[in-house]
């Protein structure tokens, strides 16, 4: 009796342990919450006044499509480039914050072209390229995980009805640096391109700030801006930007809700 007691109880250990190694192992990424730090211009930014303010950014609007183990801090500013960012010390701010296992979202572009404005003006082929490469470098020095983004699209269309790119050698730059540094890259260029054309000509002014006198009060004089977006233009942007994150970044998808659609 005292033997068959003693093979019942090993082989009940052994079934035991059996189940749980059926189980998956969580990761430490998945087991922990993170922080998301997004660096980059006003496209990006939250804007003042949310409650009269048609404008918003899309990180401003990321929340909504994470889980409670993702918090986002956005450090985006309208008017940055990288050069500005850098030399006013906001990318200090941010790198004395990362921690083991946060992310960090860089997607300039849009002010780095202003020629006139050497404050903020980079060489899309030297210091523009350098600048990424600086945020890439630290970002992993402090064990974060960098994801560079190209520049959202301006709604740019010609009278023929082509969207017309106006950003130069910026995307390259942007994919050549994640290729030759293997860093994690989401094409939002191309992935917003694809949505101004799905909305066309005049559909996609409502995806920005077009508005006629007296249509909103923020803006009485009304209002024509191809760059900035609109409440619903930052939410369709954010919501292909996760989209496109849990396809391409291992493990993101530990931290975004399971409907984005």
């Amino acid at each position: 009796m005292k033997h068959f007691k003693v093979y019942f109880l090993l082989i009940l250990v052994v079934f035991q342990s059996c189940k749980e190694e059926e189980k998956p192992a969580e990761t430490e990424q998945q087991k922990q919450s993170i922080t998301i730090y997004t660096i980059g211009d006003s496209t990006m930014s939250d804007k003042i006044n949310p409650e009269e303010n048609p404008e918003r950014g899309w990180c401003q609007l990321l929340p909504q499509f994470l889980n409670d183990k993702a918090t986002v801090k956005n450090h985006a500013t309208n008017g940055r480039s990288t050069r500005s960012f850098i030399d006013e010390g906001r990318w200090d701010s941010v790198y004395k914050q990362l921690e083991k296992g946060d992310y960090v979202f860089i997607q300039f572009g849009h002010n780095d072209q202003k020629l006139t404005n050497p404050q903020r003006y980079t060489n899309p082929h030297t210091a523009y390229r350098h600048n990424l490469i600086k945020f890439v470098k630290e970002s992993r020095e402090k064990g974060a995980i960098p994801i560079l983004f190209t520049s959202i699209v301006r709604r740019k269309f010609n009278e023929e009805g082509t969207l017309i790119d106006t950003h130069g050698a910026y995307p390259l730059e942007t994919r050549l640096v994640a290729q030759e540094y293997d860093v994690p890259f989401i094409d939002l260029l191309y992935i917003t391109e694809k949505m101004e054309e799905s909305y066309g000509v005049e559909g996609s002014k409502k995806l920005h700030l077009h508005f006629k006198p007296d249509e909103v009060s923020y803006f009485p004089n009304g209002k024509e801006d191809n760059t900035h977006l609109s409440v619903f233009g930052a939410t369709e942007v954010a919501k292909l930007a996760v989209n496109a994150l849990n396809k391409k970044v291992k493990g993101f998808e530990a931290f975004t809700k399971s409907k984005t659609n």
